[in-house]
């Protein structure tokens, strides 16, 4: 059975506003990725892709994109990735992240996350998110592996 976060993507997720409708919702309910305004475009089981724009209040003192927003960007598209592939019976959370900053993050950037296939034995054991930030040239300018706790989710 598909997440509720699957089935509303395959919903709205066939044009632009669907996104950006899609995208808000997800920041309602995380609130803390809306400062980032990401805008996720593409998402199906082991693989999400999020976007982001470079803007002012998302720069640094040196005029690209700060540490805390690709991070923020990187841990969406790796929650959003592993929620819509672990089975329903489960959950997940976030249980640490290494990250490497590999190139100046500059202008449109887009994180693609992947995740490998997860079964019911996963349960209690570390899952891993890779992700990848690529600028407009397709440079990688950020990487991030995140480990993902999976446990059965607890009865009503």
């Amino acid at each position: 059975m598909a997440s509720e976060a699957l089935r509303l993507y395959r919903r709205l997720g066939h044009s632009r506003l669907g996104r950006w409708l899609y995208s808000r919702l997800i920041c309602w309910r995380a609130p803390y990725f809306g400062s980032i305004s990401p805008r996720v475009e593409s998402l199906e089981p082991g693989r999400c892709v999020v976007r982001i724009r470079q803007r002012r209040r998302l720069q640094n003192h040196i005029g690209t994109v700060h540490a805390i927003a690709l991070c923020n960007m990187a841990e969406m598209a790796g929650g959003i990735g592993t929620d819509v592939s672990i089975p329903a019976s489960m959950r997940w959370i976030p249980k640490g992240m290494s990250v490497r900053y590999l190139k100046r993050a500059t202008g449109v950037l887009t994180a693609t996350a992947t995740i490998a296939p997860i079964t019911d034995e996963t349960v209690g054991q570390d899952l891993h998110a890779i992700v990848e930030v690529r600028n407009t040239a397709g440079e990688v300018v950020f990487d991030a592996d995140i480990t993902m706790w999976v446990s059965p989710r607890k009865a009503a």
